[in-house]
This record gives structure tokens, sequence and C-alpha cells, in this order.
């Protein structure tokens, strides 16, 4: 593929403040940055949605939701409620984390009727779903996957970032060999710099992750603290 610029990954990104210490005025920062840099959009706790919604009134900017987040273990229900009660609020995408403890076991059935249930919450808006790869092995990423790609989930994504670790490139072009070219693959955890953005890029990744973005779209080498 034709090398990127930096300035270019700017509409991959989802500039990500996902902290349980996060303050109105950092989600407006974050929202000022989004603006200011062309990211795709700002992820936030639903906690944090009407907020992100007021600062991002009138922009091109999304704001993404997060659901069941970070665990995944909630009720199905409860995590269909937040994905309804977010996108009432002002929500343009969700992430949910899909219960890993069902499909780490196999019971691939619940770990269906889980996403569904979700799926059906957020109607016409696009839908992410989490599968924390780090905690995976290669025949639970495909399999998470293909439930994915049989209920038509706008993207499978590789994490929370708040696990044992993130994205790989590795994962990133497993999940892409799985769900095929009409579902996005989201990267997420560890993208913090340029080069990482442009090597998950290249293995499939059609959106990032990161609380990073200003580094990313600047060129910056090396990996700092962070989402």
């Amino acid at each position: 593929m034709r090398t990127l610029e930096p300035a270019a990954v700017a509409p991959y990104i989802d500039h990500t403040l996902l902290a349980a210490d996060a303050s109105c005025a950092q989600v407006a920062a974050l929202c000022d940055e989004a603006r200011q840099y062309g990211f795709y959009s700002v992820c936030v706790n639903s906690a944090q949605v009407p907020h992100a919604a007021q600062c991002l009134k009138g922009s091109r900017v999304t704001v993404c939701a997060v659901v069941g987040f970070p665990l995944g273990a909630g009720l199905s229900d409860t995590k269909a409620f937040e994905a309804e009660r977010a996108i009432a609020a002002g929500a343009g995408e969700i992430d949910m984390v899909l219960n890993i403890g069902w499909l780490k076991e196999g019971l691939f059935d619940q770990v269906q009727a889980d996403i569904a249930q979700v799926l059906k919450a957020c109607g016409s808006v696009p839908l992410k779903v989490i599968l924390e790869t780090c905690l995976l092995d290669d025949a639970q990423k495909v399999r998470a996957c293909q439930i994915c790609r049989e209920l038509g989930v706008a993207f499978v994504k590789t994490s929370t970032g708040f696990s044992r670790s993130g994205a790989t490139v590795e994962d990133v072009a497993l999940m892409r060999r799985t769900v095929g070219p009409d579902i996005g693959v989201k990267a997420s955890g560890g993208v913090r710099d340029y080069a990482t953005a442009l090597a998950m890029i290249e293995a499939g990744a059609t959106r990032l992750g990161s609380s990073s973005g200003i580094a990313i779209v600047s060129g910056a080498h090396g990996q700092g603290a962070g989402y």
C-alpha cells in the first residue's frame, strides 16, 4: 500500500480518554483536539457522552462510547441498555467488550447472543466488538471474529487497553483475514506513535484507538505512556 503521511492518519483515529478520573475539562480538551486535528471520533466512557456531544456540536467528529467496559462480564441486557442510553445522549458509535470468560469457555452461543443483544440496541449506529486479544489464543480470536462476521457488526477491535497488553500487528492481520474486507478492524492499546500506527494500518486496521493521536499525526517515533 501507499505509505500514508502522518497527517493522513488522522481520519483513522478514535481520540481516546477512558481514565476513571477523566474530568469534564479533559474531555473538552479531547474534543478540541479532535476538531483541530481531524480525528474520526472521540472515545469516552458513557457518562461523558452528553458532555462530549455538546462540545462537538456542529462538528464532523463522532462521539464513540464504550459499553461493558473494560471487563465485558456484565449482564447482556445491561450492556444493551448502556448502549441505548449512550446513543440517546449523542453517541454515534459503540465499542462493547464481549464476554471474554464465555468465549474462553467455549460458550459460543452465549457470546453470540450477548453481542446480538447490543447490536439490536444500537440499531443503525455502528457497533465495534472488543475481543481483548491478549487473553485469547488464536483459535478463540478466530471464533470471535467469525461470530462478529456472522452477526454483521461494523468492526472487530483488538483490545481495551486496560489488560495485559494491547494490539499487535499479528492479531490485526489475523482478524482481517478472518472477517474479510467488509468489516472494519480497530487496533487499540499501545498504538502511540506514527510507525506503530502505520504498521497496524498496513496489517489491515481501518481504525486506531489511541490517546496519543497528536503524537501520531505529528510523526512522533518511540512509545510513550498511555492508551
